[in-house]
């Protein structure tokens, strides 16, 4: 379905390929698959219409999502990327320049926010679900604990996960009927008891476990900021469309003096336009991947 995809970009932008200087694809980390299709279909395109290839970095292509807007930050910048797969922090000296400041140890925020979804029978992808009954519930309901681990700028998220389960089987009411078995059915399995909790308590569940990720995220970018004395701070990835995220970004940043950039919400998550960004300087400075590019599921930036 690659190429219907490809031909209504082109169509859009009133180009043909041959039009182009280079074709900029991500080649990890990520989804083999996915990764695998990508890499096959540009170096295809660039062999046939000799055209040049660029390859980007997944992480890359998330910081440089800020440069398709204005304003765009200046180097250097801390980029703090929050996502499905990834929750990170880096310090940004320019194109190619960047130093690891802090990951996460297991789960991404993104991940957890799916897991919690998930285990109370709330659907998939989780992030916008939570958030939406989030609106409704108490961020301080429940105290969820927050992992700062301190003098580390890396981030952890499992236990939280844990906590919300633990908290949720102890507020459930017995069930009248034997639980399905793991995995029968969206909304089975072994959390289906789960599916007793009243809504208001879910609500409250919901906003007081995204106040415990928001709380270590805004946290965590304040530490970078004094550590590394910049006050530029670029929030970007799926978790960056988190209204209540973004809130307390730019909160933090009026009352700290820091320049905040987060791109719309539609630059945000997983797109084509922010590899092109990335893309475009590989292509300015000459930095052209071969025809035997192979993809990577794990890969550092």
């Amino acid at each position: 379905m690659i190429w219907p995809v490809v031909n209504e970009a082109l169509k859009l932008a009133g180009v043909r390929l041959e039009d182009l200087s280079g074709v900029a694809v991500c080649h990890g980390p990520g989804l083999i698959g996915s990764l695998l299709v990508g890499c096959s279909f540009a170096k295809a395109v660039c062999y046939s219409k000799q055209l040049l290839l660029l390859a980007v970095n997944h992480l890359e292509g998330h910081i440089f999502s800020s440069f398709l807007e204005e304003p765009k930050p200046s180097f250097p910048f801390i980029a703090l990327i929050v996502s499905g797969g990834h929750t990170c922090l880096y310090r940004v000296n320019g194109f190619g320049k960047y130093r690891e400041l802090g990951r996460t140890r297991d789960d991404a925020a993104g991940e957890a926010y799916d897991k919690v979804s998930k285990l109370l029978g709330l659907g998939y992808p989780g992030g916008p679900i939570i958030e939406k009954l989030a609106q409704d519930g108490n961020p301080k309901a429940i105290d969820f604990p927050r992992a700062y681990l301190p003098e580390s700028l890396d981030f952890s998220f499992s236990g939280l996960k844990t906590a919300v389960l633990n908290f949720s089987k102890s507020a459930v009411s017995p069930p009248t009927l034997p639980s399905p078995s793991r995995g029968e059915g969206e909304r089975g399995g072994e959390y289906s008891e789960l599916r007793t909790l009243n809504p208001e308590l879910i609500n409250d569940i919901a906003a007081s476990f995204q106040a415990s990720i928001v709380d270590v995220l805004v946290r965590k970018t304040e530490w970078a900021i004094k550590k590394e004395r910049i006050k530029r701070v670029t929030l970007t990835g799926g978790v960056a469309s988190n209204n209540e995220l973004r809130k307390r970004i730019m909160k933090m940043g009026k009352e700290k003096e820091v320049e905040i950039f987060i791109p719309s919400i539609s630059l945000c998550t997983d797109n084509a336009a922010m590899i092109a960004a990335a893309g475009y300087h590989y292509l300015i400075t000459k930095n052209i991947s071969g025809l035997d590019l192979n993809p990577k599921a794990h890969m550092p930036l």
